[in-house]
């Protein structure tokens, strides 16, 4: 079999714009923003005023109502009893950012009631399948008569069932799909249940528990129990941003106002440990954005319920010791190191794997199963191996006959319904329609491969699997100044469902580019006697191809402002490359 390439950026489908210039200039009139801009908002899909104003200055006060939640007004009722019987709460929250930002918010604000409060975050990398009786067991031995957990239990139906029996109550709190059939707890809060009034169904786990403190600070506070300045629930939207970042959260709507309040209060944060971390981080919190917490503060989080113990996440934001949260911060980062080294071994081993297998990119999605894979690392990889090819990705990693799978797709392919057509072959699943996760015995594994590259060469098209670079607008280089980069900084935070907008032009080389930090392109770039730079990150290998002299470029690229020795200029992020043939 002819072994074929890896995909690479110049297999990349543009797809570009519809234009309505009467639209536009409404855009442009109301608002009195750059036309440009106004062509990113129309590419988005706005279709009113209305919508856009909302977009670019919703604020605090347009949040939803927590007592949109169906059971809000049950769970509230029971934590107000746990309170005034002075019982033991015990948080138990998810392993991952978005857990541990959860733990440390609900953990916190107990603590500011002076509520008896312990929290609990499993360590997953263990393959039990029960993990959440274990947290059952751990409240029975410290007499914590009430659970609430943040980002997990809405598929834990039978060990639920178990705590109910042993006399615990349980109030979930997540934001992941749930399954037929619902645990039997005290109250469910749950953005994506099937009869859900609550609004915004692109919630995380973090957004969820911020949820339950302000109703719980409504309830107290309309019952004279607190005064309104005795909580100020805005201290907590630092955490809400970074694990609705590190989660993936959209950021559009609710999540949009939550993360854009986050940042700002992370900028004023006393919060020690995060400051910490920041520091270890090199982020400078005045000018932090969410690819910093994405790429640098994340990550770091994370390591720890890949590879270590995810109770220290909390400990750390919890920290108010600034030495303490120093050494912490400090063994947060050699973990990181520790978890960069097994995913660079792991993701060499699967880049082989793939690259000796050319067979694999026959079928319109991957499963690749092993022995030696570390199950913590398996999500950041299969995430890699999903965006390079552009298919539905599947990593299970395989210990004592049992495996733990990590799944990442495409738009085009939800998860869910599959997993659920193929559940007889799974222990359990559960997550998103495109980033979800299994546990499936090991004799099950090749007879569910088979039926899941089935199922996707039945349902995906040729075209669904080529990758695709959406652009927002052509734009001009006389028009690339501060002030247009001062208009687009209005459609920030950029992160999920908000990316930041590719543009497109034509521009000759200057001159031909240069490799910087090995495998990246930087670029010289002309048009009508303005030069701009520009880098295309891992386009390296493009380099032979543009060093001919008078070269024509078709270029997508998203503007940055680089800051460099005090002085500011615009750079280019070059997302792709065309050479115009003559």
């Amino acid at each position: 079999m002819t072994r074929r390439p890896r995909a690479t950026p110049c297999d990349t489908l543009w797809i570009y714009p519809k234009v309505d210039p009467a639209w536009n200039e409404k855009i442009v009139r109301e608002f009195r923003i750059h036309p440009v801009t106004a062509q990113v908002l129309a590419a988005r899909g706005f279709t009113a005023l209305e919508e856009i104003h909302t977009y670019l200055y919703a604020k605090l006060p347009h949040l939803n109502d927590p007592y949109l939640f169906q059971d809000m007004d049950k769970a509230v009722k029971r934590i107000l009893k746990a309170l005034h019987n002075k019982e033991h709460i015990l948080i138990y929250g998810d392993n991952d950012v978005d857990g541990i930002t959860a733990a440390t918010l609900l953990t916190e604000f107990f603590l500011s009631l002076n509520a008896h409060v312990s929290y609990y975050v499993p360590n997953r990398n263990s393959l039990n399948e029960s993990l959440l009786l274990n947290a059952v067991d751990y409240a029975k031995s410290h007499q914590c008569n009430l659970i609430i957990t943040v980002d997990c239990g809405i598929t834990a139906g039978a060990e639920i069932e178990q705590a109910v029996k042993e006399n615990v109550d349980v109030i979930i709190t997540d934001h992941h799909e749930p399954t037929a059939s619902l645990p039997h707890c005290v109250a469910t809060l749950n953005p994506k249940l099937v009869n859900s009034t609550y609004p915004n169904r692109d919630i995380t786990g973090v957004g969820v528990a911020f949820k339950l403190a302000h109703a719980l600070t409504n309830q107290l506070s309309t019952q004279s129990e607190i005064n309104t300045d005795q909580i100020d629930l805005k201290k907590y939207l630092d955490l809400v941003a970074l694990g609705t970042i590190a989660d993936m959260g959209a950021l559009t709507g609710e999540n949009r106002i939550l993360v854009r309040y986050g940042l700002e209060q992370m900028k004023r944060s006393k919060r020690v440990g995060l400051a910490k971390l920041f520091s270890i981080c090199e982020v400078i919190p005045q000018e932090i954005t969410p690819m910093d917490i994405a790429s640098k503060v994340a990550p770091r989080l994370n390591s720890l319920g890949r590879i270590a113990d995810p109770r220290k996440g909390v400990e750390l934001l919890l920290l108010k010791n600034p030495i303490a949260a120093e050494a912490l911060a400090k063994e947060l980062d050699l973990t990181n190191i520790e978890r960069q080294k097994i995913e660079r071994k792991d993701s060499e081993d699967i880049e082989k794997y793939i690259e000796d297998h050319q067979e694999l990119l026959d079928e319109r999605a991957i499963v690749i199963s092993s022995e030696t894979l570390h199950p913590g690392i398996i999500p950041i990889i299969t995430a890699r191996i999903a965006k390079l090819y552009n298919r539905p990705t599947i990593t299970i990693a395989i210990d004592n006959g049992v495996g733990k799978g990590s799944i990442r797709t495409i738009p085009e392919f939800p998860l869910l319904p599959v997993l659920k057509e193929l559940s007889q072959y799974l222990i359990n699943f559960g997550g998103h329609d495109f980033a979800a996760g299994l546990t499936i015995k090991q004799e099950n594994i090749e007879a569910f491969r088979k039926d899941f590259l089935r199922i996707a060469n039945d349902k995906l098209k040729a075209r669904d699997i080529v990758t695709k670079l959406h652009l927002a607008s052509k734009i001009d280089f006389g028009e690339l100044t501060f002030d247009f980069m001062e208009s687009l900084s209005l459609l920030e935070p950029f992160g999920n469902e908000n990316h930041p907008p590719v543009f497109y032009c034509e521009a000759t080389q200057a001159w031909p580019p240069k490799i910087v930090g090995k495998t990246h392109l930087k670029l010289y770039l002309e048009q009508k006697d303005r030069v701009l730079e520009g880098i295309a990150f891992n386009m390296g290998d493009l380099r032979p191809k543009l060093c001919k002299k008078n070269i024509s470029l078709q270029i997508a690229f998203t503007p940055q402002i680089n800051n460099f020795l005090n002085k500011s200029s615009i750079q280019l992020h070059v997302r792709d490359i065309k050479v115009i043939e003559k």
